[in-house]
């Protein structure tokens, strides 16, 4: 059974009850909690925390989910940071965070999944993972939101 590896769009998402994709959030770590273990970057705990300092989040409610959920946070290094430069370099619209967590899952064997909520993510080709959307649910018909 191996890792998922969650993006910070989704840790947001479940700490944040106002936001869009929330109740996707939830709903999807429910399932998968206790049948996968967790994982997420050094990067998505930093974008975390960013919240955190701007007073969008309690550190106790982030500091409590990276506790009981995740088992890992793993670090970027020099073949993580080289990854990510080959990625962003085929992917220009990639933002470097989110190549340098792409690399993390992508040279991690035991990642078998990335959870996010960026559909540009599907695009990105050549990844020894799966790439999973969380997507939000719409009103019947309307597919105009895509979380970015």
């Amino acid at each position: 059974m191996g890792l998922i590896l969650l993006d910070s769009t989704v840790i947001v998402g479940f700490l944040d009850a106002d936001d869009a994709l929330h109740e996707a959030a939830v709903a999807r770590l429910k399932e998968i909690v206790g049948g996968y273990p967790l994982a997420a970057s050094v990067i998505s705990y930093a974008e975390v925390m960013t919240g955190v300092s701007l007073g969008h989040h309690p550190k106790e409610n982030v500091d409590g989910f990276f506790d009981a959920l995740v088992k890992d946070l793993l670090p970027v290094d020099r073949p993580v940071a080289a990854r990510a430069a080959i990625l962003r370099g085929k992917r220009k619209s990639l933002s470097m965070p989110d190549a340098l967590i792409l690399a993390t899952a992508d040279l991690q064997p035991e990642i078998e999944t990335v959870l996010c909520a960026d559909g540009d993510w599907l695009k990105v080709k050549g990844l020894g993972c799966k790439v999973e959307l969380l997507k939000v649910d719409t009103p019947a018909g309307d597919d105009s939101y895509e979380p970015a």
